[in-house]
């Protein structure tokens, strides 16, 4: 529910910062009331969030079998085909074609048979799968604040020792 009125005072400011002419950013006044609202309305969520996650259950399996769904690994299938030769344009093209492919016939693209990858374009070889896999797209995701394990293992350090009192929100 504090969703709606956090992403409220997002459109609001947002607005108000396409309104202001070049230059004319001296006059920001109703900027305060929707930062400090929003910055209010999170600290006062973010004891309920802590609470909640620290006695929360997680069924791994579920959330794999849900992350195989859908097409979250879609660009890994375009990055396979660039390191084959294809330029990237080209590639996200084929990509899209397997992508409706796969809506049609209501299957992901780990369980489309390389047969069928190879009918769109020769460059697909046994290889594909484990370029595509689940935990190859995660390995490759080395960025601060990705979705890669080094990555994530901050992130959950960081939030633990939030919750524990020893580091600030800031």
């Amino acid at each position: 529910g504090k969703a709606g009125r956090v992403y409220g005072n997002l459109m609001g400011l947002l607005t108000m910062m396409k309104s202001i002419p070049l230059a004319y950013n001296k006059d920001m006044q109703e900027d305060k009331e929707q930062i400090f609202d929003s910055i209010d309305t999170v600290k006062l969520c973010l004891p309920v969030f802590c609470d909640m996650i620290s006695t929360m259950k997680v069924n791994k399996a579920k959330m794999y079998e849900g992350a195989k769904g859908g097409f979250t690994n879609a660009t890994d299938v375009a990055d396979y085909l660039v390191k084959k030769g294809l330029p990237f344009r080209s590639a996200y093209k084929i990509v899209g074609q397997i992508v409706a492919k796969c809506i049609e016939e209501n299957i992901v693209l780990d369980n489309m048979e390389l047969s069928e990858y190879q009918k769109i374009s020769d460059l697909f070889e046994n290889d594909l799968y484990d370029e595509i896999s689940l935990e190859t797209c995660i390995k490759k995701r080395i960025s601060a604040g990705s979705t890669g394990y080094e990555s994530v293992e901050k992130q959950i350090e960081y939030v633990t020792e939030f919750i524990n009192g020893k580091k600030d929100i800031y």
